[in-house]
């Protein structure tokens, strides 16, 4: 949750692009979603999104995928009591409504392996995917872990069959692959979600669009 530019991650962002670490079931990546794409409709020149999955949930999830909230973490209530203060700060700030503040009971693992698939696979229709899956948890409450939710939004958003679904979620390749991408962003410094970051420097929060434009065209 904090503001602060730092040093961008070893290799981390692109010319053309700005690098995105976040998790699905982080309110402030989809908050700080929301406020890149208002950044992003003030440029003249397009800016690509260049995703990297985050884990939030790695040291909390059950081997059939359900949260095991007896796990100490070190965030009681009072942590999710100042997050969720945050959230509504924000979404009066951005203008955004949220079926939910906070959603502890969800895995998003199911949701990054899809689309983790489908930005390989189908790199066109993946900005849909990865927009309408942050849109099923944070404005309609689904439950991005349950396959069938991720079959609807991949038919019906980006134009994609179950197969695609199914191939992910079936891969164990894909799952070590992808839980590989949690361990490299750790060690890149990555610390918190959302991260941005752009010609060595980041952001990290829900940042502000004019925030994102200092971070790339150093105004």
């Amino acid at each position: 949750m904090s503001n602060a530019d730092t040093p961008a991650p070893t290799g981390a962002d692109d010319a053309d692009s700005i690098t995105v670490y976040s998790d699905y079931v982080c309110p402030f990546c989809y908050l700080g979603r929301r406020s890149l794409a208002e950044y992003q409709e003030t440029r003249e020149e397009p800016l690509a999104v260049d995703w990297h999955p985050f884990d939030l949930r790695a040291g909390k999830r059950s081997p059939d995928g359900t949260i095991d909230h007896e796990v100490d973490d070190g965030k009681g209530d009072d942590y999710y009591a100042q997050a969720r203060e945050n959230v509504r700060r924000l979404q009066e700030q951005y203008d955004v409504e949220m079926a939910q503040e906070i959603a502890t009971d969800v895995d998003s693992l199911p949701a990054q392996l899809v689309s983790v698939r489908v930005k390989e696979t189908a790199p066109e229709a993946w900005p849909a995917f990865d927009d309408a899956v942050f849109a099923a948890l944070w404005r309609e409450g689904r439950d991005i872990g349950d396959r069938e939710v991720l079959v609807d939004l991949a038919s019906d958003v980006a134009g994609l069959d179950a197969d695609v679904v199914d191939a992910a979620l079936d891969d164990d390749d894909l799952r070590e692959r992808v839980t590989g991408m949690f361990d490299a962003a750790r060690q890149r410094g990555i610390t918190g979600v959302p991260t941005f970051a752009f010609d060595g420097h980041a952001a990290r929060g829900a940042v502000p669009p004019e925030q994102l434009e200092r971070l790339v065209e150093g105004a």
